[in-house]
């Protein structure tokens, strides 16, 4: 029997689709312009989510956020024992594989879940003896990883912890809550992560968390090597996400004056957008009706600073030096690949967790807005003798179709939960695929509540119990810059999109259980 391919999956955090080289002449990622030389670079996929935890589930189990558990920021991905699941981990054991975590996590929220424990927390994500016995070999699996190594943070945010700090205390920073304690003297923002920053980072470059991932991964993509075992590597990056920190020579790499920033946007503009976009771009936006809960919409308040061009265009340079930084680490994991003899035996896939407004529709960071900015995202796959080599396609791909792929090339089959599509055929030769992107967003129980279908000519989007909506055609207006919603020369467009809407919605209920009798 054939070993099936080793599958090594690279994530970004919050990167903007156009944040490639290959597509944006002012930003330099020469590691990944080769990887997609190599291989097949998407421009059309799409996250089912724009937040961090209601993607990365996705990633682990097929499912939209909606079944997964973790639907928001501040919510939970369940785990096994909570119902969750299967995680792609486990489902690829079966085939002999051995799967590693490497870098961000995010599955759980900043607290303890009611009726549910979070373990990315504090104090618990400082408590180091804890993460010194949590995620090895031997350990129960955690999300399905038989390893794991794991941190919480953005750049220096203070709930820094787990096994990076324990990295860091081995390369002899026994000190190293200094640069992470925000405000902090050595080098962070000032507290408002979107707002006063950019600034350089003062930690040592060699102890930058990228450097951490690098040397977990090929720590552990070594190992399988060694043992002829196929592994299952997710090597997730922290950055760009904000704050704009990072350490030199990357944060002064690219000049303020220098960076292509997007049309300025008046509120005036988007007088046809539903009012929760406008008020993100009043200078007093009123978000009242939009906060049920004591816990706030994911970045409503910090959007408007996107009209400040000066501070977005600082915002910007240090955005590009981060990437091009996180670039480089990627390079080095790749070289690691080939130099382990690895590299014709691995499927490698590239992608974002979400996208990132920096002044786009004069917003900035992310939130419940369902621009192409903020929910389309970069992808690459690479697999020698197996996909295409510098070939780039326009059709339509999801996040959420990542694992019965993976399962695919493993030669497996999908589980019943699994509401993704294997899409390998389609990585292969081009062949008929995803007709349908859905993207969810939902902050509030109720008052953020929205759905966005695409296709390849349109978008829609439905707000529960609301009369408002959006309609773009995307031929005629790439930039999304006239709703449709109301337009009534529309209203055939907005019944196709509605059936097409429809359609995903039914296909991708799954099957969780079987039919067994006539009655």
């Amino acid at each position: 029997m054939k070993r099936p391919p080793n599958i090594l999956l690279i994530t970004t955090d919050q990167q903007h689709y156009s944040l490639l080289g290959s597509v944006n002449p002012a930003i330099r990622t020469p590691h990944l312009d080769q990887l997609a030389a190599g291989g097949v670079r998407f421009d059309r996929a799409y996250c089912p989510n724009p937040l961090c935890t209601p993607t990365r589930g996705t990633l682990l189990t097929g499912q939209y956020p909606s079944r997964h558990g973790g639907w928001t920021i501040g919510a939970k991905v369940r785990e096994a024992h909570e119902g969750g699941g299967p995680f792609i981990g486990d489902l690829l054991r079966p085939a002999g594989y051995e799967s590693h975590l490497v870098g961000k996590a995010h599955f759980q929220p900043l607290a303890d879940v009611p009726g549910q424990r979070s373990i990315e927390c504090q104090p618990l994500l400082r408590d180091l003896n804890f993460w010194r016995q949590f995620g090895g070999a031997g350990s129960q699996p955690w999300y399905g990883f038989d390893r794991v190594d794991t941190a919480r943070m953005h750049t220096a945010e203070s709930h820094v912890g787990q096994h990076y700090a324990i990295w860091l205390e081995e390369k002899g920073l026994k000190d190293w809550t200094v640069y992470f304690n925000t405000p902090s003297p050595l080098g962070t923002d000032s507290g408002d992560r979107y707002g006063e920053g950019p600034m350089a980072w003062r930690i040592p470059e060699e102890l930058h968390y990228n450097n951490w991932i690098v040397e977990r991964t090929l720590d552990h993509v070594g190992r399988c090597v060694e043992r002829d075992r196929p592994f299952f590597t997710w090597a997730s990056f922290f950055d760009p996400h904000p704050p704009y920190v990072t350490p030199e020579p990357w944060f002064s790499m690219y000049d303020p004056a220098d960076v292509p920033l997007p049309p300025e946007v008046s509120s005036e503009a988007m007088a046809d957008m539903p009012p929760p976009h406008r008020a993100a771009l009043a200078k007093s936006g009123d978000f009242t009706e939009w906060l049920e809960t004591a816990h706030a919409n994911h970045g409503y308040s910090s959007h408007r600073r996107g009209l400040d061009r000066t501070w977005l265009a600082r915002a910007t340079a240090a955005y590009y030096g981060m990437m091009t930084f996180t670039d480089a680490a990627i390079g080095k994991i790749l070289d690691g690949l080939t130099r382990l003899g690895a590299q014709d035996d691995t499927l490698v896939v590239f992608t974002s967790d979400h996208g990132h407004y920096l002044g786009h529709h004069g917003l900035v960071a992310k939130g419940a807005f369902h621009y192409e900015d903020g929910i389309r995202v970069p992808m690459i796959a690479r697999w020698p003798g197996q996909l295409p080599a510098g070939e780039v396609r326009r059709d339509l791909q999801s996040l959420v179709d990542f694992v019965p792929t993976f399962l695919e090339a493993a030669g497996l089959a999908a589980c019943d939960d699994v509401q993704g599509v294997g899409r390998l055929t389609n990585w292969k030769d081009g062949a008929a695929g995803r007709q349908v992107c859905r993207v969810e967003n939902r902050h509030q129980p109720t008052s953020v509540h929205l759905h966005t279908y695409i296709t390849s000519d349109a978008k829609l989007t439905l707000y529960r119990g609301r009369d408002y909506g959006e309609l773009f055609d995307l031929r005629s207006d790439p930039g999304e810059t006239r709703n449709l919603w109301s337009v009534p020369s529309a209203s055939a467009l907005k019944c196709q999109m509605l059936e097409a809407a429809m359609q995903e919605q039914i296909q991708s209920e799954p099957l969780l259980t079987r039919r067994v009798a006539g009655a």
